[in-house]
């Protein structure tokens, strides 16, 4: 006579999503669309992350999430940086036509 499993009886539990890969994702999301200056601290822990996932031979989760941050941080910072460009070309630009103006 058998008897129906019990649900989870035998099962092995999921493994659990890093800390920092939400974090990560969050951070990535900040610095693409409100604040740039998230995207590196999303890069720096995203990409930690995912090596820390990566090193735990599959008990811990999250691998997806920290991917995404990580890449979201990578896009972010190139973005901070040439609007970092832009605006340093632009004051330059506007403090010679000033001078030029003045003389």
């Amino acid at each position: 006579m058998s008897y129906p499993q019990q649900p989870g009886g035998d099962q092995p539990m999921p493994p659990q999503d890093h800390p920092r890969a939400t974090t990560s994702l969050v951070l990535g999301i900040l610095g693409i669309v409100i604040c740039g200056i998230c995207a590196p601290f999303a890069w720096k822990f995203g990409k930690q992350a995912v090596t820390e996932i990566d090193a735990s031979g599959g008990r811990m989760g999250g691998r997806g999430q920290a991917q995404a941050g990580y890449i979201l941080g990578i896009i972010g910072t190139i973005l901070l940086i040439l609007t970092i460009i832009f605006f340093v070309v632009l004051g330059i630009t506007g403090s010679l036509a000033a001078m030029d103006a003045n003389a």
